[in-house]
């Protein structure tokens, strides 16, 4: 069986967490960021970096326990306590010198890029509509993946990025982002058939953004990954790598779909 195929399968289980939304989806959400800071912090040491991790996996699990707590996010209370860890992280080069603060910079970074930008996830999914509304980020990070690597495979002439990653086309690009915006679009006819009241045009806008902000997602991943001279952030998942390299478009889309949803949509 081909690997991507077999790394699909592996990752099936959350079809159903995402059927069942709420305390699952919030749980196992968490559970992979977890893993993608593992991944993350890991390959970082290749450049001589020292994150302090440990603070970070607490930070992590408390960050989580105050959205499944209170269901919500409270971006005041979240400033407040993102201003404190900085203040306390900026401390600790001062009392142990085997930290710098670039130590401390990557760390915040491994925090925001990975915890946070995957919280959207959840965060989507506690908007109205929002067991329906999750959907379009896999829809739109999974699409576009697939319609771009076949459509790259058979078509793809022109470099897209070649210095951050030589495979992707451009003619791949474009292919990502109408697979994204018709997938959308076409979830979206089915979910107003089913008595959703959201404007149909909604649904090809969040295609048309997530595809181009997923493939940011991605390139921003590799470019992390060429940096420390890596391949893959790990080897968990047959075929796809680890964690951050099967999530790493959805990380962007979350985000872009969740300030969609608030902003334009109003919800």
């Amino acid at each position: 069986m081909n690997k991507r195929y077999l790394g699909a399968l592996f990752l099936s289980p959350l079809i159903i967490v995402l059927f069942l939304g709420d305390i699952y989806l919030k749980y196992v959400v968490m559970l992979l960021s977890l893993f993608g800071m593992y991944e993350f912090y890991n390959i970082i040491k290749n450049k001589n970096i020292t994150p302090l991790s440990g603070i970070a996996y607490v930070l992590n699990i408390v960050y989580y326990t105050i959205i499944i707590s209170h269901n919500s996010l409270n971006f005041k209370n979240i400033f407040l306590l993102t201003t404190l860890v900085v203040f306390v992280m900026m401390c600790i080069p001062i009392i142990n010198r085997k930290y710098t603060f670039i130590d401390v910079s990557v760390t915040l970074l491994g925090i925001f890029y990975v915890t946070i930008f995957f919280s959207f996830i959840v965060l989507v999914n506690q908007k109205q509509y929002g067991n329906y509304l999750v959907w379009t980020i896999f829809i739109s990070s999974w699409l576009c993946d697939t319609a771009a690597y076949y459509t790259g495979k058979y078509l793809g002439k022109n470099k897209l990025c070649p210095d951050v990653s030589p495979k992707k086309t451009i003619e791949g690009s474009i292919g990502g982002l109408l697979g994204s915006t018709i997938a959308c679009g076409i979830y979206g006819v089915f979910i107003n058939s089913k008595g959703i009241n959201i404007p149909l045009f909604n649904f090809f806008a969040i295609g048309v953004i997530g595809g181009i902000f997923g493939q940011f997602g991605d390139l921003a991943a590799s470019s992390i990954k060429r940096y420390v001279e890596v391949k893959d952030y790990s080897n968990l998942i047959p075929g796809h790598g680890g964690i951050l390299d099967r999530f790493d478009s959805i990380l962007f889309t979350s985000l872009v779909v969740y300030y969609y949803i608030t902003i334009i949509m109003g919800m």
